[in-house]
């Protein structure tokens, strides 16, 4: 039987520079009260992942992503019905609805030279929604020499986030590894380093209290052992709570690479695992789990198996430094889009932040979204797709009953209604749920 109704949901239609003409030149497509739904071009999805594990091993591919689409679907989208009064005067309008931020951040960090970069800026604030700093939030850069305490980098960069409207992840508070300890520390006596540690985090977390959500309290302890081998088994636990007791709101992360890629016998998730639950067991407020992600050549199936076993410690999981290397432009999307479809379709990651993603102004070499000269390669390209594959817009008409259904990604959304006295705009929110989300207008 034919449909009589015009509705569709477009999953992937994201030119909304404005809200009156984001969705300019709609027109309703087909006659289904059904939501149609649009996907990428199935030719476009690489069909191999590229890896380094045994000769026999069978790339994910074509199949594997299908499964993670799905898997997304359950996941980040919810059904949603948007109810208006006075059904039979309202019935038949025009309706579109525009998802205006996600509930899944993605960020990148900066530093005090690429802020100053035009090119990097205007990717940076289109393209990403968090910051975290590279370097001027560290201890061997906030206080170089002994008492001498710089923050007046740290201070612009967050001058410059909060312009632009991006939260920061507080990196890092210590750093466990001995080679990026301060010679001075390294002369300190036990007592006087246990003053020092205590006038970083006095320094540090008075001053920008409630500024960073987040904080990767001892970085890389899966590595290294600089406090604890001087200052005894408790100094770790100890950097926990003296930081959730000077800023309370914050979310204190451990934070540590290769766990994600099932190469390293000293980060595995099993490793992991048992370090976290050492910290709590001695007071410590451990609220999230870091992953580095400094990745070459991923495999999926590894990457999901490791999250897997990170999830069962129920603390929600960060990409933290994501950088995928790989010299052939090409291959480096297709292993982007291993590591992003992975992160995104497990229900315990809840960001990706990146570690650079400008051409000279990386850690690591052959990494980059953008080039030099600002032009985006296709990493940086198929980066941009997911964002838009991932982002929900819905159009049609509403139902006899006043109604409007549309399937949407978690954020915020803007809804305008269009009747014969004019256009109503009304902001809503969909959060994580089971079951349908139904909403009164009341416009």
């Amino acid at each position: 039987m034919a449909c009589t109704q015009d509705v569709v949901f477009d999953a992937n239609l994201i030119d909304n520079s404005t809200l009156e003409d984001g969705l300019a030149g709609w027109a309703p497509v087909g006659s289904c009260t059904k939501l149609s739904v649009h996907n990428e071009d199935q030719d476009k999805v690489p069909t191999e992942t590229i890896n380094t594990v045994a000769d026999d091993y069978k790339p994910s591919g074509r199949a594997r992503f299908r499964k993670l689409r799905k898997k997304t679907d359950k996941v980040r989208k919810r059904d949603v019905v948007l109810k208006f009064g006075a059904a039979g005067s309202i019935s038949g309008a025009s309706i579109r609805v525009m998802q205006m931020d996600s509930s899944f951040p993605f960020g990148a960090c900066i530093n005090g030279g690429v802020i100053q970069n035009q090119a990097f800026v205007d990717f940076f604030t289109k393209h990403f929604d968090w910051a975290v700093f590279e370097n001027e939030l560290k201890w061997y850069w906030t206080e170089a020499q002994e008492g001498q305490l710089n923050y007046n980098d740290a201070d612009a960069l967050l001058d410059f986030c909060d312009r632009n409207g991006k939260p920061v992840r507080g990196h890092c508070i210590f750093w466990a590894v001995d080679n990026v300890v301060q010679q001075w520390l390294k002369g300190l006596d036990h007592d006087q380093l246990m003053s020092a540690v205590q006038g970083r985090l006095q320094s540090l977390l008075t001053r920008y209290a409630g500024r960073f959500p987040h904080y990767d309290v001892n970085n890389e302890m899966l590595h290294g052992s600089f406090y604890q081998d001087r200052l005894g088994d408790d100094i770790n636990a100890f950097m926990f709570r003296e930081t959730a007791r000077l800023d309370p709101g914050a979310t204190l992360f451990v934070n540590d690479y290769n766990v994600e890629g099932g190469n390293d016998p000293n980060a595995t998730p099993e490793k992991y695992i048992e370090q976290i639950n050492a910290l709590q067991q001695k007071g410590a407020a451990v609220g999230g789990i870091g992953l580095q992600g400094h990745v070459t050549n991923p495999v999926g199936e590894v990457i999901c198996d490791a999250l897997d076993k990170l999830a069962t410690t129920d603390l929600p999981i960060w990409l933290t430094e994501l950088d995928v290397s790989e010299s052939d432009v090409d291959l480096r999307a297709e292993d982007l889009e291993v590591v992003l479809r992975e992160a995104y379709a497990h229900p315990a990651v809840e960001g990706v932040m990146f570690w650079g993603f400008m051409q000279g102004h990386m850690w690591r070499q052959d990494a980059c979204l953008v080039n030099s000269d600002g032009t985006v390669n296709d990493a940086g390209e198929r980066f941009i797709d997911l964002r838009r594959e991932w982002t929900s817009h819905a159009r049609g008409h509403i139902d006899s009953d006043g109604h409007f259904k549309f399937r949407g990604f978690h954020g915020t959304y803007v809804v305008q209604l269009a009747t014969a006295t004019g256009k109503m705009h009304k902001a809503f929110t969909v959060e994580k749920g089971d079951t349908p989300l139904e909403l009164d207008m009341d416009i």
